[in-house]
Parts: C-alpha cells; sequence; structure tokens
C-alpha cells in the first residue's frame, strides 16, 4: 500500500513556462493525508519558495528541497522539523565555489539550508534573481563567512554545458553535478534518492511504500528508490524505456489512487 508519494516540480507537476500549480491538486492532498497517504514536493527549489508555491497545504505536507540536500516535516515554515540534511565538506564547497567565480560571467549561488547566499552578484542580477524565485537571499562577498552547513553550490552561467566541461573534471567525481536549467548548473553530495530514502527512514516507510512522479534525469535516483515510479510521458526516450508507468498528468493518477482507496 502507497503511504508516501513524492513528486518532481518543473516539468511534472508544473508545466515549464508555468507558475501557479493546478488548484485541484491542493484538495488531492488534503484527501490523501486523510487517507493516511503523505505528499510531499521533491525539487531543487528552496524550503520558502516551495512553501509559496503550495501554499494552501505547506504546513500539511514534507518538502524534499534542493534536490534531496535538506528534507522538512509537516509544520510551520518557522517550527517544521529538518528529517534529513546532507552538507557538503566545507572546504571543499569553498574552493568549488571560487572555480564558479573565476569562469567568464558565472557567479556562484550558494544554499544554506532555507537561505540562498549570492556570492559577489552584480545588483540587477540579484534583484532578477529575488523576483524570479520568491527566494530568502543574503548577499555574500566573502563565502568563508557564510553561518551554516553549506548545501548546495550552482554556478550561474551563459552555458551550463561549457561550464561542466570546465568543472567537471575536477568536480564531478566529489559532487553529484547537474544542469538544471538554461543558465544553471548544480552541486550538490546529495540526490533526490538521498533525500526520499531520508524521508522514509524519518517517517518510518519502506521505500517500496512509497510512489513517485518524475520527468527529467536528476530524478531518477528517486524514481529508482520507490516502489512505485511514475514517469512523464513527455520524457525523454531513453527514460521512458527505463521506467514503464507514464502519464501525462499527475492529478488523474491521484484520482485513482484514491478512489483505489475508498477515499
Amino acid at each position: 500500500m502507497v503511504k508516501l508519494i513524492a513528486s518532481d516540480i518543473d516539468g511534472t507537476l508544473l508545466s515549464y513556462g508555468q507558475t501557479a500549480l493546478p488548484p485541484a491538486l491542493f484538495g488531492l492532498i488534503r484527501r490523501l493525508g486523510a487517507a493516511g497517504v503523505l505528499f510531499c514536493p521533491a525539487s531543487g527549489r528552496q524550503y520558502h519558495s516551495l512553501r509559496q508555491l503550495f501554499a494552501p497545504v505547506a504546513d500539511e505536507v514534507c518538502f524534499l528541497c534542493e534536490n534531496g540536500a535538506v528534507v522538512f516535516g509537516p509544520g510551520t515554515e518557522a517550527a517544521a522539523p529538518v528529517l534529513s540534511k546532507t552538507p557538503m565538506p566545507r572546504e571543499e564547497a569553498l574552493e568549488l565555489i571560487r572555480d564558479i567565480a573565476a569562469l567568464p560571467e558565472s557567479y556562484a549561488l550558494i544554499s544554506g539550508q532555507n537561505v540562498s547566499y549570492l556570492h559577489r552578484w552584480p545588483e540587477k542580477l540579484a534583484a532578477d534573481f529575488r523576483r524570479w524565485t520568491g527566494n530568502l537571499v543574503r548577499p555574500a562577498d566573502r563565502a568563508e563567512d557564510i553561518p551554516e552547513d553549506i548545501i548546495k553550490v550552482s554556478a550561474c552561467c551563459p552555458s551550463p554545458a561549457a561550464a561542466a566541461e570546465a568543472l567537471g573534471p575536477r568536480w564531478a567525481d566529489r559532487f553529484h553535478m547537474a544542469e538544471a536549467g538554461p543558465i544553471w548548473l548544480d552541486f550538490t553530495l546529495s540526490d533526490k534518492g538521498t533525500g526520499i530514502r531520508g524521508l522514509c527512514r524519518s517517517l518510518g516507510v519502506e521505500p517500496a511504500d512509497a510512489a513517485a512522479f518524475g520527468d527529467n534525469w536528476n530524478d531518477v535516483p528517486m524514481l529508482e528508490t520507490v516502489g512505485t515510479p511514475w514517469l512523464m510521458s513527455a520524457a525523454a526516450p531513453a527514460l521512458r524505456e527505463r521506467f514503464p508507468h507514464q502519464c501525462e498528468s499527475v492529478l488523474p493518477v491521484l484520482e485513482d489512487l484514491l478512489q483505489e482507496l475508498g477515499a
């Protein structure tokens, strides 16, 4: 029996370019909760930003944030428990930040538990970032002075592929490196599989009793971990060959599950 459902956001719950979730999703999440099934958004986004996206049910769900580097349980933003966190080794993270800063027109975004630190960003780019993401943001002229664990480092750059070519020889074997959009290259010690395993341990749920939805390569570790993986039908052909359960939309699958549960 499914006891936990995790879902990617962009390309899965949200079509690329959309900014608001379908209102019907929140009713389904509440019905799942009443039937004993916990819902968990799973994203590279920050906790604060995700809570805004899921505002009607934000106190009722878990959040797998920063590609699995930190996982929060249900509760208010000030009081929700941290169920799992995977910090990067600090000195290596600081070296990576210096390497990103040395690339042309590239800037490091440093993620703490619920704050984005902008390392020497131009003012306009920083303002645009705040507007795009809704993240909690602080400037960081000196990465060494960041007062908390570093859980993700991202390169904001003109070409993630070029940045990966430059940074990969030194860093791809030390951290998970993944293109995360047209201007983003992410580095973490965790992945969504790490996050979902930490969440399952904290909740006392077997991964076999979890389901997950995803659409891209960074979702694969999560999809491979759970007992019931669902892939979006618009995903790459190579992914469609690996995951036979496919759907065009998450909401009808959730509705079918609720019917099976009699809820």
